[in-house]
Formats: structure tokens, sequence, C-alpha cells
């Protein structure tokens, strides 16, 4: 696993042994930011992330090294978010982060209340864990977290569909590779 492109391009990204994190592919990440900066290096510069069940940090990582101004880690796991420090540190970042060792639907409301507001959202429960999708999509219909023309896209398993709207949060792509489909969401027009 390694960091696809920017600043730190080609370095190594650390994970845990086993199958207790599945970190999002290097093929599926690089396709995930080819749609994300078409054409533009620079799409990324200054934006704020949220990178939700954070795992590895991986899509949060790629995100700053492509220029990304904040990026907000979350992960309920004590060994995800110390797997977290160790990925930024190795890369020497000091700043332009937060690791938030929480369970993600107490983080929003924790991020909510201090005034965050995100460009983009990733959101990537452990696949099994279809409930957690539908909640924390839920969640951001209508959630003060996302910005008006923010992008939200969840990872997860093609047999699995996590659904097209919730609230004025609407699906409006979907990105496959392998057993993994990414489904990108957007406020409704109408709602903004």
């Amino acid at each position: 696993m390694r960091v696809i492109a920017g600043k730190y391009r080609s370095r190594p990204l650390h994970s845990l042994p086993g199958m207790d994190l599945r970190p999002t592919a290097d093929k599926l990440r690089q396709a995930l930011f080819n749609v994300l900066t078409p054409g533009d290096p620079d799409a990324l510069f200054g934006t704020i992330w949220l990178d939700l069940y954070a795992g590895t940090g991986a899509v949060g990582i790629e995100a700053l090294s492509r220029g990304a101004r904040q990026v907000y880690f979350v992960d309920s796991s004590a060994d995800a978010a110390e797997l977290i420090r160790k990925n930024l540190d190795s890369l020497g970042l000091k700043d332009g982060f937060r690791v938030l060792k929480q369970n993600s639907l107490r983080a929003l409301k924790t991020l909510e209340a201090e005034g965050v507001q995100a460009d983009f959202v990733f959101v990537d429960p452990p696949y099994q864990m279809e409930v957690e999708y539908k909640n924390i999509l839920s969640a951001f219909g209508g959630s003060p977290l996302l910005k008006t023309n923010g992008v939200l896209f969840a990872e997860h398993f093609k047999k699995f569909d996590p659904g097209d709207g919730f609230g004025d949060l609407l699906r409006y792509r979907t990105l496959a590779q392998g057993d993994a489909v990414v489904s990108f969401y957007r406020r409704s027009p109408a709602a903004t």
C-alpha cells in the first residue's frame, strides 16, 4: 500500500496484519481520486476532508498529499488510530490533520458542534456492517457537516446497495473495482 500521487507520491503506508482492516486498494483509490480531480492536479488544494472508519488513513493521507488543507481521521479502534498516527509520522506530517478515536456518529456530533464543514467525506465501514452505512448516510442527509457543494463517497461491497438517497443527499454516480464499489452522493439541487 502506498500514496498514489502528490507530495508524498510512492511513499509506503503501514497496515495491520490479518483481515481486521480492509484498506482501500491502490487501484480503487487512484480511480476515486481521478474522478475527484479530472485533469486538474490542484483540484483538492485547500479542501477539508472527513475520513470516517479511516482504518489505515490511506484515503485521507492521499488527500493531504494532493493538497487538502485539513483531514479529520475518525476510527473507533485504538489500534487503527495509532496506525493512522504512525502513517502520518512516517510522512513527517505535523499539522493539517486531526485523529479522533471515536465512533463515527459521535464524531459527527463533535465536529458539527465545532462548526466543521467538509468539502469531501469518505465513508468506509467494514462491509458486513450494512446497518452502519444506513446510519451514517442518514446522519448526513441534512447535516451542515457536508458543504452545500460537497461530495460524500461510500465504499461498499458490490453485492450491497447502501441506497440512492438520504434526506437531501442523493447518489449521482458509482465506481466499481473488483468486489468494491464507491457510491458518490451530493446534495439535491432543490435543497441548495
